[in-house]
């Protein structure tokens, strides 16, 4: 029996690596197997509305609700959940000093606006020499960010916004603000950061896995913090929505380094400890991202959900989480982004499909090691729990990187 696939995305990677299996492709009218979809697909397809519902052998690349996690105010929201809810507990990853979260700061100091207005301007007032960037929930590639550093240009946004006749929806839309990493590591003067593949098979047991193969993304303008450049997007973004317009744009390398030639600068500058720790608190970050959703994600067999990390590391070599995206781009800027992009699609096919390579959603979604390709377990609460109920194997990580 053929599988059949379906995808509303105009990206041959996803095409060329269904067709290299054999699948045949069809329309979203007709029967399918594996449905590769726009996030507004799924949600039309999963809405009350539709009525339709998946048989056992489909399976859908987004979960119903990806954006408790992909929209940043309800990321905040929901890693702000998460804490109070592990201190009500008196869970030891919720402890303080000095106010601060010694285990679970990971995400800049962030505010939604205009709801939490009055508390920005409290803690503005403690640092009022602070920057902090805007940015609206809902949008990607760096469209509508800006940085501020005094509160009058926050005031004179919300004015021009409010008064805006031809565009109404700017006093509604919600937006953001955080502190401004203003002290990353940068490699040759410039600012990065890093973008990570992140796949999960199932929240309900949480299910993880992380891509070895992600990459760094550089400004093509040296960092620097003058108010003079506090608008020099080209400074501040590492966007490459971006960046491309730049006249410092190289399209050869795109203005990135994979994350394998980050590791080999890391281990030389900063030592191969040093480095290694780093990498452990990003894969830290990522599953507490996860587990601080967990509760709210609509849960369902048939999805699964790649998604697109977005890290900043400061120049103390401390990691920290920007935004994630359930539909990171798949669009090839370079020969090894084309590359590097192919064996993703590829790898995530292989993960999310049994041993028969037929869709089957009463599959128990243990991926055997020799499936995973290019990917690292993250984290298999099916499989810690098989290790928590054998003493003899307590000590074994080879199922899991944190638990």
């Amino acid at each position: 029996m053929k599988v059949t696939f379906c995808t509303d995305l105009d990206k041959s990677v996803v095409v060329a690596n269904c067709e290299k299996r054999g699948w045949v492709q069809v329309g979203p009218e007709d029967e399918w197997n594996v449905y590769w979809a726009g996030t507004q697909t799924c949600r039309s397809l999963f809405s009350v509305d539709s009525g339709y519902r998946m048989s056992d052998n489909q399976i859908i690349n987004h979960f119903p609700n990806h954006y408790e996690i992909s929209r940043k105010d309800l990321l905040v929201k929901n890693i702000k959940r998460y804490r109070r809810d592990l201190e009500k507990e008196g869970n030891i990853l919720a402890e303080r000093w000095d106010s601060k979260y010694l285990h679970l700061d990971f995400i800049p100091v962030t505010f939604v606006l205009p709801a939490d207005y009055n508390m920005f301007v409290e803690e503005y007032r403690k640092a009022p020499q602070s920057t902090w960037i805007m940015k609206p929930c809902g949008k990607s590639q760096g469209l509508g960010i800006f940085l501020i550093n005094k509160l009058s240009k926050l005031k004179r946004w919300s004015r021009e916004a409010n008064k805006n006749p031809l565009q109404p929806q700017l006093s509604r839309e919600c937006y953001v603000i955080s502190r401004y990493i203003n002290n990353p590591l940068l490699i040759g003067g410039k600012k990065f950061d890093l973008r990570l593949y992140v796949i999960v098979t199932s929240f309900r047991p949480l299910k993880a896995y992380q891509f070895k193969l992600g990459f760094c993304r550089f400004c093509t303008v040296k960092y620097d913090t003058s108010v003079a450049e506090l608008d020099n997007m080209f400074v501040h973004l590492t966007n490459v929505a971006v960046q491309k317009h730049g006249d410092e744009y190289n399209s050869l390398h795109g203005g990135k380094l994979s994350v394998q030639n980050l590791r080999l600068h890391l281990e030389s500058t900063r030592g191969k400890e040093t480095t290694e720790k780093l990498f452990d608190e990003i894969s830290w970050l990522i599953i507490h991202s996860l587990k601080a959703v967990q509760p709210v994600m609509a849960t369902d067999r048939h999805c699964f959900e790649c998604y697109g990390y977005d890290i900043i590391i400061d120049n103390k070599l401390k990691p920290w989480l920007i935004e994630v995206n359930a539909s990171p781009s798949l669009t090839s800027t370079t020969a090894n982004d084309r590359i590097l992009k192919h064996k993703l699609i590829d790898n995530i096919l292989s993960l999310v499909l049994p041993p028969s390579g037929h869709p089957d959603v009463r599959w128990n979604k243990i991926v055997a090691p020799e499936t995973l390709g290019d990917f690292e377990l993250l984290i298999d609460e099916d499989l810690v729990n098989q290790e928590d109920g054998c003493s003899d194997r307590h000590n074994n990580k080879s199922n899991y990187r944190w638990k």
